[in-house]
């Protein structure tokens, strides 16, 4: 398997949940420019013709899209490292954990990577502090967002903490959910997917 990526972007989360996981996965660079080249000079449009990372290349050929889709497979490729509730409610928990992030607040950061004018920003930062108030509503008093275990969606969830920062969002409303991402970022396996990609690891 090899998986396409770009630094810092939400392939950031399925990167996270490969090196949770101990899967052996080539990673593969993709520049973003006029062109769309890989780390070994493929054009990207090739492997996925959304031209969008995460993008999971598998050993049959086969290619995944969507990263709600690759950090469920991923799990199922190492079922030991409990990273994905298999059945049961908590199995729903997740693929709600999972569609929540995607929709309401993967989605919430795009306008801010066009560069909006600043009352757009302002109204953007807004909503996407009212939805991480959500995400600490469902993390409540637990360690993780589906109880003492990380999971996938804890991956998911701290890229958009890691973006926050980027963006400069206050998150000093959201404290509990504040101390549950540091907890993230401090991971071994967190810290050696940031140290891979050349991002900060604190």
């Amino acid at each position: 398997m090899q998986l396409y990526y770009v630094p810092g972007a939400c392939s950031l989360a399925p990167h996270i949940a490969i090196r949770e996981a101990g899967l052996d996965v080539k990673l593969n660079k993709v520049a973003f420019g006029a062109e769309r080249r890989t780390e070994d000079g493929r054009d990207f449009y090739s492997v996925n013709p959304q031209g969008a990372v995460p993008t999971l290349e598998l050993d049959s050929g086969d290619v995944l899209t969507e990263n709600a889709v690759l950090l469920q497979y991923i799990a199922a490729q190492a079922p030991n490292a409990g990273l994905a509730p298999s059945d049961g409610m908590a199995r729903w928990r997740l693929l709600e954990a999972l569609n929540f992030i995607a929709t309401e607040l993967h989605k919430s950061f795009s306008p801010l990577f066009r560069n909006p004018a600043p009352e757009v920003r302002e109204a953007q930062i807004k909503l996407i502090q009212g939805r991480f108030k959500l995400l600490e509503g469902k993390l409540g008093d637990k360690a993780y967002l589906m109880g003492d275990s990380f999971t996938v969606a804890d991956a998911y969830a701290f890229v958009m903490f890691f973006w926050s920062r980027n963006f400069q969002i206050d998150l000093s409303a959201t404290p509990k959910l504040t101390a549950y991402f540091q907890r993230v970022m401090a991971r071994p396996a967190v810290q050696q997917t940031l140290k891979e990609e050349g991002l900060p690891t604190s």
